[in-house]
């Protein structure tokens, strides 16, 4: 089965709506599953392979994987450890029947959200799956926030990103104006211009923007 259930069709809903994956060749856990994840109004997409999950087209949204460690042929551990060298970003609770205390570190150690043995209580893979789509919406925030800072600073002029440099290395701007020659004024128009386009609320904030972005101080030319 490739994104349907058991009993009944995916929920389409929107490309902002948190998704749960469930891989599990068992098809009465993917159907329990299903049923207990929509039952609190979450989208589920279910498959019996790993393969199958990988091919399905995955939105933008928050979203966690709930992954059996024993399937047919490749192992939820070798495929949470392939995902992540490929750079695939989702957290994975983990299931199994036959857990056992080094199977759980690793999968800890290499990032997973919880490790619970069957049978589970409802109510811990529901904690589980909660904490492991808050932790991806964190995550997708962050990234959004990170690409939005990136194009506003692709708009600045050259001189603006000059007139930052100079900024957040801590100069005042009748200094900034004798490193590049320019009126006090003229330094004044570019900074507050740079200021508005990157939304910086106070220079404490500029700072904290140019270290996001990579962007190193300029200090005072040695005299």
């Amino acid at each position: 089965m490739s994104g349907s259930q058991p009993g009944g069709n995916a929920r389409t809903g929107t490309s902002g709506d948190p998704v749960v994956y469930v891989v599990d060749d068992d098809e009465s856990m993917r159907f329990a599953l299903t049923g207990l994840l929509r039952s609190i109004g979450l989208r589920v997409e279910a498959f019996e392979s790993t393969e199958q999950f990988l091919a399905f087209h995955r939105p933008t949204a928050p979203s966690c994987l709930v992954l059996d460690v024993r399937l047919r042929g490749e192992s939820g551990l070798a495929f949470q450890e392939r995902i992540d060298k490929a750079g695939l970003r989702i957290p994975i609770v983990f299931m199994t029947g036959h857990g056992d205390i080094a199977m759980t570190v690793k999968a800890m150690k290499a990032g997973a959200v919880d490790f619970l043995a069957k049978p589970f209580r409802d109510q811990d893979m529901l904690d589980a799956v909660a904490s492991a789509l808050a932790r991806d919406g964190e995550r997708l925030a962050a990234e959004q926030s990170s690409a939005g800072l990136r194009q506003a600073y692709a708009g600045l002029t050259a001189r603006e990103r000059e007139v930052m440099g100079f900024v957040v290395g801590g100069l005042m701007n009748k200094q900034i104006a004798a490193e590049l020659n320019l009126s006090e004024v003229t330094v004044k128009v570019h900074r507050g211009q740079l200021m508005r386009k990157l939304s910086a609320r106070s220079v404490a904030d500029l700072v904290r923007k140019a270290e996001a972005l990579g962007i190193a101080p300029q200090l005072r030319s040695p005299i």
